[in-house]
């Protein structure tokens, strides 16, 4: 498993929303600029997002991204999974049948356990927790420009 330049940017978008607040109207160049994310690939990310209903994306010239969702109901996992699908770090964990020797494989369970606790690692991890001061920020910032 590889977190993929989506799936980062969706974290650092997320993480800017989540600052900023649920129900906070958030210009999309602002969120660009200050997360050092390239305009045209936010806004593909921000579809992901929005079909997840995590944010909504609102149109116009006073247009932007709101947060929908309390930053403390929303997990790292759950952004991750929305950009790359099921964390598993092996096929034979996701598609047993591709693999004949799953059922009896040592590494098989390795490869399950392993997975699962990631996957529970990143759960436990919310974008509240990620964000509790402007610490955060700059994490992800090169230009750290006020708009």
């Amino acid at each position: 498993m590889r977190l993929t330049r989506a799936g980062e940017y969706a974290i650092r978008c997320m993480v800017y929303l989540a600052f900023k607040g649920k129900g906070v109207l958030v210009v999309k160049q602002e969120i660009a600029v200050q997360t050092d994310i390239p305009s045209p690939f936010l806004a593909k990310i921000a579809q992901d997002l929005a079909r997840a209903h995590l944010i909504e994306i609102r149109q116009g010239p006073k247009g932007g991204y709101v947060l929908m969702k309390d930053p403390a109901q929303i997990t790292l996992l759950e952004v991750v999974e929305v950009m790359i699908g099921k964390i598993q770090l092996n096929d034979c964990v996701g598609r047993p049948a591709t693999c004949a020797a799953s059922a009896r494989c040592r590494v098989h369970k390795v490869w399950e356990d392993a997975s699962s606790q990631l996957r529970q690692h990143l759960a436990g991890i919310t974008f509240a927790e990620l964000c509790r001061d402007e610490s955060c920020l700059p994490v992800f910032s090169v230009h750290n420009k006020k708009i």
